[in-house]
Parts: C-alpha cells; structure tokens; sequence
C-alpha cells in the first residue's frame, strides 16, 4: 500500500493504543489482532460512508518530519466523526433526526495532557457546524474522570447512563454527553 494505507495504518494504531486492554498471555498477539480489527473497521467506515455522513480527523506532531520519520509518522491523535440517528440518542434532543457522533478519540500517551484532545474536538466541532449538526454527541466510561473533564470542558454534558445492570454482566457503565451547537439557517 501507499501512504494512504500507511496512514490508515498509523490511525489505527494510535486508537489500538488507546483501547486495548492488555491480557496476561499472548498480549502481543492479541493487540495484533486488535489493530487489524480496528483497521478493518476503518478501512469499511471509509469505504461504505458518503462523505458528509463520515470522516476520520488526525492530529498531527508539529513541526517537518525528521530524514527517518516518515510523514505518516507524525499522526499523534485521531477520532472519528459520524452522522447518525439512533433512536436511544435521538430521545435526548429536541427536534432533530439526526446528530453528529464523536468516537474513537485517541491520542498517544506520550503526547497527552498537551490540548491534543481538545483541538481534535474543536476539528470535530468545526466539521459537525460544516455537515449543519445542531447536536454533537459522545459515549465515555463513567468512571474515566480525565475523559469526561475533556469532554466537560469542551461544553459536552451528561444527558443520560447505561442502566446499572450493565456491570453485572462485567461491563464499564457509559455516560451519553451532548453538546448543543450553535443555531443557524438550514
């Protein structure tokens, strides 16, 4: 592949990064697995979504890339922004069909707590104000407090929480958080 793969191929280690949760045995090959799994899944997302309905936006590593670090290898967050209408979602906002949706927020560990994940979410914010979203919207673990200050922050608030039934079946509970944008003319 190209560096088109190449990139795709960086994105979804960084979101593999961030995801993965690390087992006892066999951990490498089971975030080999992972990684593909995440790729595959972009590679489909990019493929099959019209593009006012999906992007993937990066965050890239100031400065030019030194002789031995390919372009690509300055892609330092990512996330991926969706158009959707999914009913549980939609029950929290008032008057639209559908609604912007953030996932897959990622950014290295190396290069955290630097306003990575707050300029991905104003490229998302900007982008969703482009597609003409009244709302955005984003799932985070209740019990992750760095992600849901970010999130907080940003102007996102707590609209709703998966039932407390989901961790006794082994499940982290997950908040909904909305972030209204501003009205202008449709």
């Amino acid at each position: 592949m190209g560096r088109v793969g190449e990139e795709m191929r960086r994105v979804a280690l960084v979101q593999a990064e961030a995801f993965h949760v690390p087992v006892a045995l066999f951990n490498d090959f089971f975030f080999d697995f992972f990684k593909a799994e995440v790729l595959a899944a972009l590679i489909y997302k990019l493929r099959n979504s019209p593009p006012d309905r999906y992007a993937c936006l990066v965050a890239e590593e100031a400065g030019e890339p030194s002789q031995s670090q390919a372009p690509f290898e300055k892609i330092i967050g990512v996330v991926d922004c969706t158009v959707q209408d999914e009913g549980d979602i939609l029950r929290n906002l008032q008057g639209v069909q559908e609604y912007f949706y953030v996932s897959g927020i990622a950014v290295l560990p190396s290069f955290r707590r630097r306003k990575v994940g707050t300029a991905l979410l104003k490229a998302c914010e900007v982008l969703a104000l482009e597609w003409r979203q009244r709302f955005m919207a984003l799932r985070a673990y209740e019990d992750d407090s760095s992600a849901r200050g970010l999130y907080a922050k940003a102007g996102y608030r707590v609209v709703s929480r998966d039932p407390e039934w989901v961790t006794w079946v082994g499940r982290r509970r997950r908040v909904l958080m909305v972030k209204d944008l501003p009205v202008h003319d449709f």
